[in-house]
This record gives structure tokens, C-alpha cells and sequence, in this order.
């Protein structure tokens, strides 16, 4: 994506289900599970980069004891800033008492068996160490102590928040995590009092009601009641005090999870590639957590996964597949190229087949696995075309003529090169605007003045703005005759509210082009239009609302925004046409198949909030207003 925009954060949660001695015997470290939960984050940096944290649990501590830990980090290096804070712990201790988890346990912080991480790229907010993850609700009572970390977003957190206050809470902000904890804090503190009241007519001592609550504590039945109203998506991995985990999924799928347990240890990560590499396992032995369902670990080791909420139709969200998740997932990385493949007979229809006069590249690294699919696909048809080119000369074959058919291929090349970016800070508004094009570096001779067409894949195209700055004015220094810029993902048009940092209507290339496209015709009245019937919905509940805006798209072919879009992309004063070709909706459902959340493109929302979020940040941008729309 050569517009960066924040995303989805990353969950990794280890539950060691063995004595800590079992690890430092088979395996010959007391220290197991923290260098497994660092492994599986730094294989999941790509979910965050605004910073880290971690939290252990241990189990079956005495009181006065220390249980809980937790460390976090917003430092510009906050992976490694976060375990080496850890590490520090452990620098004085002697090699026997390392090789002794029974004293580690009983002496120093982290040596839990119970592990959260968090990688965290805020959608919005200060990038302070108050907003990493974990989150902790702290209680004198161990069963109420509850650890939060969490990949969402909720689009309904004034009427949650609401909520808490009619139950008599004074909640410390209105953000969507703390409103979530205290949420699930204020069920969990029911569902301990009620086994409480049970349990203490039948003559139990408060101490020995806890051990009662430990086991009986129904976690599934505390997530149904406190999630009922959530509108959003979410992937929610919480620590109780006493040694319960549990990771709950949206009812809709959108947010991503997988897990993995056996006789040693259970885990749950945002991302399946994490967990195969960490714990050296098969694709088939990793497994997806279903939509609406709660994976449950309870301090006796006993895993569960239970539906907490009826399921909606699955949405998962495209976006992991096309840009997000690391490729190094199997699936992933067939379905990138696949989105390339099919963009093939495109492309070659805009350069009119000619593979001797084009060559092609892509930008950015991101885009290289679809690029493989086009390459493919370049490949696949000229064998078509080198056959029939064969065919035709019949029993008359020419050695030279067939000798220059059997060499042509397509002319594939790195063109593109991210360099490191320059300092701007001194530079005025005008001066800065030019360095920003050096961002990225080209590869020069390769391109025939005048002559070549440059195609360049991109995975996809939110602003715009780095197009039109950066890439194409370098390469435009490489005199192509025309540049073809194909975008693996179809043309963004909404908003995102469930974890992706696209909430403003006037950011989108495409919405932009939509404006164009209806002031050139004289049709700008259907704006107000628009504008009136979400101004008309806004006081209804979110359930009876309807997307307003989808209805604009309708006034025009997906063609002719494209290319209103290539004339905004294209930098003044450069020499070459740009023509910019997108992958379609169907496309991308042929690609993807099970992750068709595809509301940023479709406007399909899986949620009813996602219907409000739509219509606010239409009326924010009419309104002229730049903030959020959630």
C-alpha cells in the first residue's frame, strides 16, 4: 500500500499447562513461555507500530504475593525496549537459580504461565504509554483482577458508555478499551458476587468460597451478558486473576484469530503464520476461532470454545488478505497472487498486448506476491499467443521467424525502490513538498524513452497522495510514454469503523473523484440530497438506518471514476498519461473467498454502526468538518 495508514493491532496469549519445571527439563529453560510469547510478537510486528506490552499471571500464588506483571513500551524501538525492560529482571541472577523455576517463580516478575501480549497501531488518540495494551482493572479480590488487550474497534461506545453510567459507574474516559474493560469488569464482578451468594448459605468460609468461585466461574455466560450489545469488530484476549484466559471473536468474523493447544501449552494469535513458526507446528494442527465464539482456558488447564453471541454472516475482513496479514501464511499468499492473476486481461487490453513495448514492475514491497500472479498470468497468455502465432505457420515453419516467437517474454523488472526517508524539518512548506518525492528510488536505463509503457502494480490506493507526490513523479524521470498504475484491491469508497485508520469521507481518492465527477456533469445537487437523507436518519436507532451514500457511486461506471481518479493521481507538469486500472469487487471475491468483508468498497457494513459511521462522516465532510465520524 503506498498510502500507509494505521490498522489492525496483535494479540499473542500463551497459557503454559505444564509446571514450570516441565519446561526447564525438556526443554532447558524456566524462562519457556515469555521467549515464546516475544517470538510470536516479533512475528507479528507487522500489526503494530506505536508500541508494546506484555502481562504474565502466575497461578496458585499465596497472598501478599506479587501475581500480576505487566510491562509496556511506546519507545521508536518498543519491541525490543519492551523485553529488554523484562530482561533486566533476570541480569543479576545466577545461572543455577535461572536453571530453578521454582525460585524464579517465587523471586522475580514474568515467570507466569499465563502470557498476554499486544502490539498496538492506534487508529486515533495519543500515542502515549497510557494507551498500550494490557489494560488492568485491579481488584483486592483475586477472581476480579482483569488484564484486557484487544485488535478493535467498537462503533457504539457513547451508548456503552452510557450504560455504565445508568449502572452507577464513573468510567475515567470515553475510549472504546476502557469502556470494554470496565464493561466485562463490571459482569465479571456480577457473576464472582452471585457464586459468592451461592455458595455462602451452605456455610463456607470466605476463603473457601474462592476456590469455589475458581471453578465455577462460568466465563462464556460473563462474556454473553456483557457483550450483548457491542457493534463493532473485535478480537477481546483477557486474563482473570486466578488463571482463567479467554479470547472472544465478533459475531461477524472481522477481526482475525487463530489458536492452538496440546498436552504443553495452549495459544491464540492474530495471525496463524506466528504460531506455526513459534511452536513449530502443522497449518492443519492451527486453528481459526470461530465467529462468536470465546476460547476459555480455565486455571485447571480445561479449554473450551463456545458460542458467547449468535453469529452474523461471516465478514472477515478482506483488507487482512490483501494488505495486513503477513504473506507468509499459505492461503494468503495464493489468494495475493491470485488478485494479481486476474488483473491480467486488463492490463494487457490497456497496452493493447504489446509485451515488447511495456515493461512491468510494482510498488510497494507489499505488492510483490500479486505481482507474482500477474507475472503468471502475463506468462500464461503469451503461450497462448506464441502458440497460435506457431500454429499459423502450418508445415511452412521458419527457424529465424520461431526463434524470435520462442524468446519473447514479458519484460519484468525492479523498478522501485523505497530509500530512507529524508528529514524534513528544516525545510519550508514548498521545499518539503520535493523531498517527500525522494522517498523512493528507480532503477534508470531500463525504461526506452519515449517508447515504453510502465505498468506498476500497487496492492492498493486510499489517498492517493503518495502516487501523486512521490511515485510518479520519479518515475516519470524514466520518460515512459504512458504509466499504467493497477491496483490489486478494488477503488476505496467508505469508511472503515472496526480498526482500520479510514474514517474521513475527503481522504478517499475515489470519493474525491466521485465530487469531480458530479460537479463536471452539473449533478452537485445530489450531494445536498445525500446530505438531507443522512441528516433525516440521525436521530434513528442504528438498526433502521441505511447507507446514504452508496447511491452517488450508482451515477456513474466503475470506469469512469477510475479515470477521474488517473487525472488526480497525475503530478502536474509531467510528460507521460496515467491510466489507473482497478481490481473489482467481484474480483476480489473470486480471490478471497472467505474473507468477504468488503465494506470499504462495497459499503456493505456487516454492523449497524457501520451504517451510522458512514452517513456522520458524509455529513462531517459536507459540514466541513475534520474529525472522526465514531
Amino acid at each position: 500500500m503506498s498510502d500507509i495508514i494505521k490498522h489492525e493491532c496483535g494479540i499473542a496469549l500463551v497459557r503454559l499447562l505444564k509446571p514450570l519445571e516441565y519446561y526447564q527439563e525438556k526443554y532447558g529453560n524456566s524462562l519457556y513461555g515469555l521467549q515464546k510469547l516475544q517470538l510470536l510478537m516479533q512475528k507479528q510486528r507487522n500489526r503494530g507500530q506505536d508500541g508494546a506490552g506484555l502481562a504474565t499471571i502466575k497461578l496458585h500464588s499465596d497472598p501478599g504475593s506479587r501475581y500480576i506483571s505487566r510491562k509496556r513500551s511506546n519507545a521508536p524501538n518498543y519491541l525490543d525496549d519492551l523485553f529488554a525492560q523484562v530482561q533486566t529482571h533476570f541480569e543479576d541472577v545466577p545461572d543455577d537459580k535461572l536453571d530453578d523455576p521454582h525460585w524464579l517463580k517465587a523471586n522475580k516478575p514474568y515467570t507466569g504461565e499465563l502470557l498476554l501480549g499486544h502490539l498496538r497501531y492506534g487508529t486515533h488518540g495519543d500515542n502515549t504509554i497510557e494507551t498500550c495494551h494490557p489494560f488492568l482493572r485491579q481488584n483486592n479480590w483475586i477472581s476480579r483482577n482483569l488484564i484486557l488487550a484487544g485488535n478493535f474497534n467498537l462503533t457504539n461506545v457513547d451508548e456503552l458508555f452510557e450504560e455504565l453510567v445508568d449502572l452507577g459507574q464513573y468510567p475515567k474516559e470515553k475510549s472504546d478499551t476502557v469502556t470494554v474493560l470496565e464493561k466485562l469488569g463490571h459482569f465479571l464482578d456480577d457473576e464472582v458476587q452471585r457464586l459468592h451468594t451461592w455458595f455462602k448459605p451452605d456455610g463456607y468460609s470466605n476463603k473457601e468460597i474462592n476456590k469455589l468461585i475458581f471453578d465455577g466461574l462460568d466465563v462464556h455466560r460473563m462474556l454473553r451478558r456483557a457483550s450483548r450489545r457491542f457493534d463493532g469488530g473485535y478480537v477481546m484476549a483477557g486474563l482473570i486473576g486466578h488463571g482463567d484466559a479467554f479470547v472472544m471473536r465478533d459475531p461477524s468474523g472481522i477481526r482475525p484469530a487463530f489458536y492452538y493447544h496440546d498436552d504443553e501449552v495452549a495459544v491464540v494469535a492474530s495471525e496463524r503464520p506466528a504460531i506455526q513458526t513459534a511452536f513449530d507446528v502443522h497449518i492443519s494442527k492451527v486453528h481459526e476461532l470461530k465467529r462468536g465464539h470465546a476460547l476459555v482456558i480455565k486455571h485447571n488447564g480445561i479449554i473450551s470454545e463456545e458460542p458467547f453471541i449468535e453469529q452474523l454472516d461471516r465478514k472477515a475482513c478482506s483488507f487482512e488478505r490483501i494488505y495486513f496479514s503477513r504473506g507468509t501464511d499459505r492461503d494468503i499468499y495464493l489468494e495475493r497472487k491470485k488478485l494479481g492473476y486476474q488483473l491480467v486481461d486488463d492490463v494487457l487490453t490497456a497496452v493493447d498486448y504489446d509485451f515488447e513495448n511495456t515493461v512491468f514492475s510494482f510498488v510497494p514491497n507489499t505488492a510483490e506476491s500479486a505481482f507474482f500472479g500477474l507475472v503468471d498470468g502475463l506468462n500464461d497468455r503469451l503461450n497462448e499467443i506464441k502458440k497460435q502465432r506457431i500454429m499459423a505457420m502450418g508445415d511452412k515453419i521458419d527457424q529465424e521467424q520461431l526463434k524470435k516467437i520462442l524468446a519473447l517474454k514479458p519484460r519484468v523488472e525492479k523498478l522501485v525502490v523505497k530509500d530512507l526517508k529524508q528529514r524534513t524539518f528544516i525545510a519550508d512548506t514548498t521545499s518539503r513538498g520535493k523531498l517527500v518525492s525522494y522517498v523512493y528510488d528507480v532503477t534508470y536505463g531500463i525504461v526506452r524513452n519515449d517508447i515504453d509503457t510502465l505498468v506498476l502494480l500497487d496492492d492498493s490506493i486510499v489517498r492517493g497522495t503518495t502516487l501523486r507526490d512521490s511515485i510518479l513523479q520519479i518515475v516519470s524521470r524514466l520518460k515512459p510514454k504512458r504509466i499504467i498504475i493497477v491496483s490489486s484491491a478494488p477503488q476505496i469508497r467508505f469508511p472503515d469503523c472496526y480498526g482500520i485508520d479510514m474514517s474521513k469521507m475527503k481522504e478517499f481518492v475515489a470519493f474525491r473523484a466521485l465530487v469531480a465527477l458530479l460537479e463536471d456533469n452539473n449533478k452537485e445537487y445530489l450531494l445536498e440530497e445525500a446530505y438531507d437523507r443522512c441528516a433525516a436518519q440521525q436521530h434513528k436507532p442504528k438498526e433502521e438506518m441505511t447507507n446514504e451514500v452508496a447511491a452517488l457511486y450508482n451515477e456513474f461506471s466503475y470506469e469512469e471514476v477510475s479515470q477521474k481518479i488517473s487525472e488526480i493521481i497525475t503530478p502536474a507538469h509531467i510528460k507521460p498519461e496515467v491510466v489507473v486500472i482497478y481490481q473489482t469487487i467481484e474480483g476480489l471475491g473470486e480471490a478471497c473467498p472467505n474473507n468477504n468483508g468488503d465494506w470499504y468498497f462495497s459499503g456493505d457494513y456487516p454492523t449497524p454502526g457501520g451504517n451510522r459511521v458512514v452517513n456522520r462522516a458524509f455529513m462531517n465532510y459536507m459540514e466541513k468538518k475534520d474529525v472522526r465520524a465514531y
